[in-house]
């Protein structure tokens, strides 16, 4: 057990000391009822708790409840827990939820959400309206979650299911974790990334199941010290470090560990994706992807500095992004394309210190290939080594094109700075909806 994860538990046991001491608050006392609309209650509830100079936890029991846009904030003078036991259901049109995350949560410290309920989003109608995938400054649909500005706080086995736009938004957060939750979504689902995070510190994805239509897991700049593991992904379009480079106030992305997770046909494995021709030259550094099986997967592993979909971008000059120190170790399975490896670097600044090691994927019974450019990397143990000439374009291209509504990352850079304001929260929010 390394120190972070020491670090993570014995907090984490403190919080949760805490709350058994602590004073329940059930919806009901604000009147809040099964097939009714507790936007009013979980607000009121709220503000009791935050008030509240011992912990509190708001109770919202089992049953099934309506809710619209829901924002919430601190700071508060003693931790909070949320238990949810029932299903919360969003309106299935977008301009009911009156707001960009339909429940949003800021600026707290030792917040928890508990319990085995599901937040459903409804997202069918949102996804049939969705125009991403053709250009890029589209209309933001609604989240299900925005945590913003939150510290040293975990959310525990809640399901997310059915997000109009991506399920969870991670902004300017330290010390957060996800243990044991949820998200349930189809494959057709565009722009619902399962997770993204942007300008947070020690985040962690744990012990999570998720099928979605875009991203498992994204990545925007300003992560650090992220740890993924025992993920399952699938249907999805994996898990990303991107898209990066977009914007020229962008921060650098280091310290990102992904291990132990599963990854089930999906389009794409592990990624690291930067746009070309464009004013973003910051660095991604220390990357590890560690003890992955892909099963069906498309495109395992691939570094994109040449990410345009949809031609939404000129390729005119290369990507300024930076990538160095990254390794992919004991990836295993079966990939769905023969260029199991795909490292398109930048012509610009091209890829240092990159490890391929023990990657024992399989296509139709055979090997895999590795296509590379503008990078030497170093292989140790059984992996193949690069093929001769520069990966294909088209190929490199393909591989994103097929997640059209990927681009979505992009927007989720998490905004032009983590200053605590409400006008630069809210602005750095709606930057990344735009998300493609």
């Amino acid at each position: 057990m390394n120190f972070s994860t020491i670090t993570i538990f014995l907090y984490f046991f403190v919080i949760n000391f805490a709350l058994l001491q602590s004073a329940n608050i059930d919806i009901s006392k604000f009147g809040g009822k099964p097939n009714g609309d507790i936007s009013k209650a979980l607000t009121s509830a709220w503000a009791e708790a935050c008030s509240s100079t011992t912990a509190s936890k708001i109770v919202i029991p089992s049953g099934t409840y309506q809710m619209t846009h829901v924002e919430v904030k601190g700071p508060c003078k003693a931790p909070i827990e949320i238990q949810v036991d029932g299903t919360i259901k969003a309106p299935p049109k977008p301009e009911d939820v009156s707001g960009e995350q339909w429940l949003r949560i800021g600026y707290v410290d030792q917040l928890t959400m508990s319990g085995n309920g599901v937040f459903d989003g409804q997202g069918a109608t949102a996804w049939k309206q969705n125009e991403c995938a053709k250009k890029f400054a589209c209309k933001n649909l609604g989240m299900n979650f925005g945590f913003n500005f939150i510290n040293n706080s975990i959310i525990r086995d809640i399901t997310s299911k059915d997000s109009k736009h991506f399920h969870v938004n991670v902004l300017g957060c330290n010390n957060f974790t996800f243990d044991g939750f949820k998200v349930s979504a189809p494959g057709d689902s565009h722009n619902t990334d399962g997770i993204h995070i942007g300008r947070s510190t020690g985040v962690n994805v744990l012990n999570t199941d998720i099928a979605t239509g875009d991203d498992c897991v994204s990545l925007g700049d300003g992560s650090r010290q992220v740890l993924i593991q025992k993920v399952n992904c699938g249907p999805g379009h994996g898990i990303s470090i991107g898209s990066l480079g977009k914007y020229k106030e962008e921060e650098p992305v280091e310290g990102v560990t992904v291990k132990g997770c599963t990854l089930k046909g999906t389009t794409n494995g592990v990624r690291i994706k930067t746009w070309p021709n464009e004013p973003g030259t910051i660095t991604v550094n220390d990357m590890k992807f560690e003890d992955i099986t892909m099963d069906n997967v498309q495109n395992p592993i691939i570094i994109d500095q040449e990410y345009c979909p949809n031609n939404q971008c000129s390729k005119g000059s290369p990507s300024k992004v930076k990538i160095s120190k990254v390794s992919f170790k004991g990836i295993k399975g079966t990939s769905a394309t023969k260029e199991g490896i795909i490292l398109a670097c930048s012509s610009g600044v091209p890829c240092e210190g990159v490890e391929i090691g023990d990657v024992t994927l399989t296509y139709n019974g055979g090997p895999i290939i590795a296509k590379c450019s503008n990078v030497k990397p170093t292989i140790t143990g059984k992996a193949p080594a690069c093929g001769d000439g520069a990966t294909d374009t088209k190929q490199s291209d393909s591989a994103t094109d097929k997640k059209q509504s990927d681009s979505t990352t992009d927007k989720k850079q998490s905004g032009s700075t983590t200053d605590k304001k409400e006008s630069t929260d809210k602005k750095q929010s709606s930057d990344k909806k735009q998300k493609e």
